[in-house]
């Protein structure tokens, strides 16, 4: 699965990476959890189609949800399932989109210290997982002065992992190269010529690192969290 993420590439960098039409101001993130918003990119329909980079709920909330905590248990949808599952295939269909990363964490699910571990690619560089979106509109009586009546939220969609990353975890995000950027977000593009890109990433782009266990509190936002621990990783 993937629970955590990181994303501390530049403003200026993710814009030459999506070609979005915002001029966000962003700050680095170095725990980004269940529930947050956090910056998501779609395409619109109108008038040219334009990408745009806006603040999403991570934890897909579908719409007849009873409120937005539905939406905690639907962080990640299985690329196995997506396409069939009711809360996930109507926006796989149509509403798709990237989430930009530049690590994530994970566990292994046998540890019981909970050593987490940084994956990312050796420089550091950006990547996106693929992902879905999905609104829901608030009950008329429970929409504040100062809230908008929806929600956008999201999920990444998970595969199983690849041969590097197996000895960590059984699962891991999918990952889209650039080249297949345009053809995920086109909400014109049918699912089934989507199945080929749902797949692990390559053995040699990620690697992993065991952090500071600060990392485990979400609470914990800092440059620090990505401290290499060296008694583990030699």
């Amino acid at each position: 699965m993937c629970g955590r993420y990181v994303l501390t590439t530049p403003v200026e960098a993710l814009r030459d990476a999506f070609g979005f039409v915002e001029q966000p101001n962003l700050a680095p993130r170095y725990n980004i959890a269940p529930t947050q918003d956090v910056p998501v990119l779609r395409q619109r329909r109108q008038p040219e189609g334009e990408r745009t980079l806006q603040m999403l709920r991570w934890g897909l909330v579908p719409p007849r949800a009873r409120s937005l905590t539905d939406g905690a248990r639907m962080i990640n949808a299985r690329a196995e399932t997506v396409a069939a599952k009711p809360a996930f295939a109507i926006p796989f269909r149509r509403r798709r989109c990237l989430v930009p990363a530049s690590g994530f964490y994970e566990w292994r699910p046998d540890d019981p210290s909970k050593q987490p571990y940084l994956i990312a690619q050796a420089d550091g560089a950006l990547f996106a997982f693929a992902g879905i979106w999905e609104r829901w509109n608030r009950p008329a009586d429970a929409t504040g002065a100062d809230e908008k009546p929806y929600v956008d939220s999201f999920a990444i969609i998970t595969t199983e992992a690849n041969e590097r990353l197996k000895p960590l975890h059984h699962r891991m995000p999918v990952i889209l190269a650039p080249g297949d950027y345009p053809l995920w977000l086109d909400p014109m593009v049918e699912p089934d010529r989507l199945a080929g890109l749902l797949r692990p990433a390559a053995n040699d782009l990620l690697d992993y690192r065991p952090i500071d266990r600060r990392a485990n509190n979400v609470r914990n936002d800092d440059a620090a969290l990505l401290r290499q621990l060296e008694a583990l990783s030699a």
